[in-house]
């Protein structure tokens, strides 16, 4: 018998914060006016809690259910559109580290043993691509002609989803939601 054939699949996922509705809607027109112009995939507006780890389906939604266990809703600030060096941080919104953002973070990165060589920098990408620089300042410049209020906006935090997110497939076509959890109202 194969020893392969019976080793469950492993896969790779991310913990995504959701903003409310109301604030996607605002976002997803953004993107989508960015991509007419840049190019890049499509995907929803999210702030990464827990970046890429491959685990087994089953190990991912019992890390993710222990990990938003007694969470609380929170607020999230936008500090400003900025850009960064690698395809998914294009373009993006740079969030204030506030305690109760970092501590969310924490307290998932803990369940899921997830670690990183860099500190968790809370940040929601409006545009994915190996742009030029020059072409990133273009898409943030238009970023903020096309949302000018961009900075400091403030939204409550109050779900957090289980996405499976194969990091080699750009195109992002494979990417979809497994689970979500609403955070208990503060």
């Amino acid at each position: 018998m194969d020893p392969q054939a019976s080793e469950p699949i492993k896969r790779v996922y991310s913990v995504w914060a959701l903003p409310p509705e109301d604030v996607a809607q605002r976002l997803r027109k953004l993107m989508a006016e960015l991509r007419s112009e840049f190019d890049g995939p499509e995907f929803e507006p999210h702030v990464t809690v827990v970046g890429a780890i491959s685990l087994t389906e089953t190990d991912a939604r019992e890390k993710f259910v222990a990990g938003c266990e007694g969470l609380k809703t929170y607020n999230a600030t936008v500090e400003k559109v900025t850009t960064g060096t690698f395809f998914y941080q294009c373009v993006f919104l740079l969030l204030r580290p506030d305690p109760q953002v970092i501590a969310t973070a924490a307290n998932c990165w803990n369940h899921f043993g997830y670690k990183n060589s860099t500190p968790y920098m809370p940040h929601l990408s409006i545009l994915y691509g190996d742009l030029s620089e020059e072409d990133k300042k273009k898409a943030q410049e238009k970023a903020n002609i096309i949302d000018d209020s961009l900075a400091n906006l403030s939204f409550e935090i109050n779900r957090l989803a289980l996405y499976e997110t194969d990091t080699e497939d750009i195109t992002l076509k494979s990417w979809k939601k497994i689970t979500e959890f609403h955070l208990q109202p503060n």
